[in-house]
């Protein structure tokens, strides 16, 4: 049950980004050639409990498959030349480039997005916005308590309520 939570979170974002590098056509065939090197791999993936390990180990396999399959295919999208292609996937191994904080910011959306519908329906509306406000739009609990009609007492309860729920939820994704 876990592969398939993780195949479903990360399939989306995994197209996302291969259609930048891949013509359309290829883009399912690359995402599957990652989530086999991560199914094969996650039981020596190393967490270390460093911030990001998972993401940035997933970055790697991606370019890698992404550089196979251009070897191997020598087919780019439009619009890409073959050095521009090259510079792009070195840039994205580069774990300072901007591509590649680009790549961390894009995951850490997508995964929370992902993450929050799954737990949305077990909480109310005013909760749910209570957390987005604090947590993504990154706002005072002062000014969302006021902005939401409620206690700043409600909203730390509600960023609380929601923050463990999420934990459950992703629990299992990683464990091997």
């Amino acid at each position: 049950m876990a592969w398939e939570r993780m195949s479903a979170l990360y399939t989306p974002l995994l197209l996302r980004w291969l259609g930048r590098y891949v013509q359309p056509c290829d883009a399912d065939d690359v995402v599957q050639e990652v989530l086999l090197a991560v199914a094969k791999g996650l039981p020596h993936f190393e967490h270390g409990g460093r911030s990001g390990s998972f993401r940035a180990w997933l970055r790697t396999i991606m370019t890698f498959r992404l550089k196979n399959h251009w070897r191997t295919c020598r087919r780019h999208p439009p619009g890409l030349g073959e050095d521009e292609l090259l510079r792009q996937l070195q840039e994205l191994e580069d774990p300072q480039s901007e591509l590649s904080q680009m790549w961390n910011r894009q995951h850490d959306q997508h995964i929370m997005q992902q993450l929050l519908d799954l737990v949305a329906e077990k909480f109310q509306p005013s909760t749910l916005a209570a957390f987005r406000r604090v947590v993504i739009d990154g706002q005072s609990p002062d000014s969302v308590a006021e902005e939401l009609g409620i206690s700043v007492n409600s909203v730390a309860i509600a960023k609380c309520r929601v923050i463990r729920e999420l934990r459950q939820s992703a629990k299992g994704l990683l464990d091997h």
